[in-house]
């Protein structure tokens, strides 16, 4: 699954440069990325709030009403594993940049050379701190963190894997699928499993999903999920 960064920077001279540095990168190192930019740090919160599915923020310290270090102790009150780069022209903040265990810091302008550095840095950090998913489907095969299942749904030979971005089908089973999965998730019903940490709310038949999906819920399991949920998170 490729790489969701976030490049988060009020000036668009600077926000274009750092794209191309971006490509570049992702070029050499033959990975996939999803870029997308920012003008400001309400901007990022506001799609934030929708969906915090983020691997690397390209983050400029120096912005409008809310900085780019306010904004890192925002996203860290519920994100401890998003990887953390601070662009700033000064090296005022770093002490700072502590409280909310930055990754780096790189001074404008910020050379190819150690961005590429980083950025290597991060993704070593985001492969080897999370539990992933091997997914073979119309022959491919993708490894995706199991943070970003949401729930899977058996289909007769297949599973249909849902993700906070995509759906995928694979030939497996759905017992299959849940010895490889970790205890996130649980069978609330004869075809489903859920990823309790994106359960928003539970009704006496169904969950309903952070992005808003309805997962049906065998009788009774309801307060189940509940006391898992209290119990995990």
């Amino acid at each position: 699954m490729a790489l969701r960064i976030a490049v988060i920077e009020d000036c668009g001279t600077d926000a274009d440069y750092m794209e191309r540095l971006l490509t570049e990168w992702a070029r050499r190192r033959r990975e996939g990325i999803r870029p997308e930019r920012f003008p400001s740090a309400e901007s990022f919160l506001f799609r934030y709030d929708e969906d915090k599915a983020w691997d690397i923020l390209l983050l400029d310290i120096e912005m409008g009403a809310m900085n780019g270090m306010e904004l890192a102790k925002r996203i860290r009150r519920e994100d401890e594993s998003v990887q953390i780069i601070f662009i700033t022209g000064l090296p005022d903040f770093m002490a700072e940049g502590y409280e909310v265990s930055a990754l780096h810091y790189l001074i404008k302008p910020v050379a190819e050379e150690k961005l590429s550095a980083v950025l290597d840095k991060a993704v070593c950090n985001i492969r080897r701190g999370e539990k992933q998913l091997w997914i073979t489907f119309d022959r491919q095969t993708r490894r995706v963190p199991l943070r970003r299942i949401t729930y899977i749904e058996a289909q007769k030979q297949y599973v249909a894997i849902h993700t906070d971005t995509e759906e995928y089908r694979m030939k497996a089973s759905l017992t299959e699928m849940e010895q490889k999965l970790d205890e996130r998730f649980l069978k609330c019903q004869r075809s489903f499993l859920v990823n309790l940490s994106h359960i928003l709310e539970i009704h006496s038949d169904h969950v309903v999903l952070n992005d808003g999906s309805k997962v049906p819920i065998s009788r009774g399991m309801a307060q189940t999920i509940g006391r898992e949920i209290i119990r995990l998170f």
